[in-house]
């Protein structure tokens, strides 16, 4: 077996290695690449004999050791990433980032609620003009969804959570998003797919990818009531089993790295068509 040791590497005199991102492109790009070679390192992990040293170069400054009473350690994110709260999702090692790299949010099915958007807020309002992207990242199989999708599937299960007003709370958030993401799979398939043995594992699949993407929709029509900002939203679901990030996008067969959210409504519909005939969806749906 492969063994992968990662490795936080620290130069002392040195000053920032890596430049940050100039516009969101670049970092939405930086972020894509940092995740590709993230998931490479364990390819064939299981199958191969040898060692791999990856090194992540990190400025002494971003981890507090060059500070001073005078000069207190800045915040100096290029990205934000809304991500969920599920333990098994290492944002920062996802893209291949260190500390003071990416500005991180998490909730369970990283949904927009108050305290997310005053957190996001504050980035956008104070760590400008150095962050440039704001990310949503689901993830496969994310509990919070999956338990939305069972609410839909058995109405009857929303009972449980009567005296759990919190758990209620996040369940309801999520079903217009299931709701449609099931509309679009009665649509391309007809209403006979919910009898496929996999409906409920796709239905959570899909239903993760349109939530993500609809927050970095909504995410963008309110960064863009801010004056003066240049900084873009994105969407993403990291992938568990391979370590990637996969996000379909209308009109292209690209499904690699976090996307650009689609504007309108009509770009929703494209989007959860692309979802549905992606090689992911559609292995999951085969026969």
């Amino acid at each position: 077996m492969k063994r992968v040791d990662i490795v936080y590497r620290c130069i002392a005199g040195a000053s920032r290695m890596r430049a940050r991102p100039r516009d969101p492109d670049e970092a939405l790009q930086r972020l894509n690449q940092g995740n590709l070679t993230f998931a490479s390192l364990f390819t064939g992990a299981d199958a191969e004999d040898g060692e791999i040293r990856h090194e992540i170069d990190v400025d002494l400054h971003d981890l507090g050791l060059l500070a001073s009473a005078d000069e207190p350690l800045r915040q100096v994110p290029f990205a934000a990433i809304l991500g969920c709260a599920d333990a098994r999702v290492p944002v920062e090692l996802v893209f291949n980032e260190g500390p003071n790299d990416l500005f991180v949010v998490r909730v369970a099915g990283n949904t927009l609620g108050d305290d997310v958007l005053g957190s996001l807020k504050y980035a956008v309002e104070h760590l400008k003009p150095g962050l440039k992207l704001i990310v949503v990242l689901g993830h496969s199989g994310c509990g919070a969804v999956t338990a939305a999708v069972d609410v839909f599937l058995n109405p009857a299960d929303y009972l449980a959570l009567a005296s759990e007003h919190t758990i209620r709370m996040l369940v309801d958030r999520l079903q217009v998003v299931v709701h449609s993401s099931a509309a679009s799979m009665d649509h391309r398939y007809g209403a006979a797919i919910r009898q496929h043995p996999r409906y409920r594992q796709a239905l959570i699949e899909v239903s993760v990818l349109i939530n993500a993407a609809l927050a970095a929709r909504t995410l963008q029509k309110s960064i863009d009531l801010i004056a003066d900002s240049e900084i873009r939203t994105a969407y993403g679901v990291y992938v568990m089993s391979d370590r990637s990030v996969w996000a379909p996008r209308a009109g292209s067969d690209e499904v690699r790295g976090v996307a650009v959210p689609p504007s309108d409504a009509q770009g929703f519909i494209d989007l959860g068509t692309a979802t549905l005939v992606s090689e992911r969806m559609t292995e999951m749906l085969s026969s």
